[in-house]
């Protein structure tokens, strides 16, 4: 059965912080097409609404997201082919708001769950979140911006060493990495995330809205030929893209992954 946007994506308004759950959790919010296009939409629609300062991201149990749904890709590779979309600027998995973004990351967030993480302006963990980027595994490369905001989050060893090994790193080591601001008890994510919006929509909005893009601007001398190197070498390597190879190793993955994971 084909995912229905209005159950695959909830949307919540508590007050002036719109907040987006992704809820495949039997598939752990693997990223359908589906997914993708509503995901897309309601940020938009998100960054559209002057009553929302701010937006948050998060899971329903028991994973954040576990990348892009590995069927699907092993099917056709249409879930792929939505990764380099036009509407969206290289690098990026969605059009940027002009409102901040929270990652609020209640479990495991894996290689395209964990470029969706990466893209938000901060990320507060449960202490049930776990972090791992399996491209090398599955065979297929980061075109959402990994390969710089990755190293600019914990640095050019850590995660080389994450993306070659495909190693999960837990909450704790996430937190001295600096990959998250902040881990709370699982029960508590949600309220820490919801105070900290509510804070930041405490401030003035103009104020917040400059200062987010300044500090955005202040990235893209760095940011923008790194991330026009990674889509050009992801580019290249999608001319030999072969779904059945994925689908040959996602058995392997998906059972590696779980004996990484417990």
């Amino acid at each position: 059965m084909a995912d229905s946007n209005s159950q695959i994506l909830l949307t919540e308004q508590r007050g002036p912080v719109r907040m987006l759950t992704f809820n495949r959790p039997r598939q752990r919010n693997a990223l359908s097409s589906a997914l993708i296009d509503a995901l897309r939409s309601e940020l938009a629609a998100a960054d559209d609404d002057e009553q929302t300062a701010a937006v948050i991201l998060t899971g329903t149990d028991p994973a954040f997201c576990a990348g892009v749904d590995l069927r699907e890709l092993g099917a056709d590779g249409g879930n792929v082919g939505l990764i380099a979309d036009d509407t969206v600027p290289v690098g990026h998995p969605w059009k940027p708001l002009s409102k901040p973004l929270i990652g609020a990351i209640n479990g495991a967030a894996i290689t395209g769950g964990l470029e969706i993480a990466l893209a938000c302006d901060f990320l507060i963990a449960s202490d049930r979140a776990r972090f791992a980027d399996t491209h090398a595994r599955v065979g297929v490369l980061p075109g959402w911006g990994l390969t710089y905001r990755l190293p600019a989050a914990v640095g050019a060893g850590f995660a080389r060493r994450m993306s070659l090994s495909g190693d999960f790193v837990d909450a704790g080591e996430a937190l001295r990495a600096g990959l998250v601001t902040q881990v709370v008890a699982h029960e508590e994510l949600l309220d820490t995330a919801l105070a900290v919006a509510t804070t930041i929509a405490g401030n003035d909005q103009p104020g917040v809205r400059t200062l987010l893009a300044s500090y955005r601007r202040s990235e893209e001398h760095v940011a923008e030929p790194a991330l026009r190197a990674e889509d050009e070498t992801s580019q290249q390597w999608m001319k030999d893209f072969s779904p059945a190879r994925v689908a040959e190793r996602r058995a392997d993955v998906i059972a590696r992954g779980r004996a990484q994971n417990t």
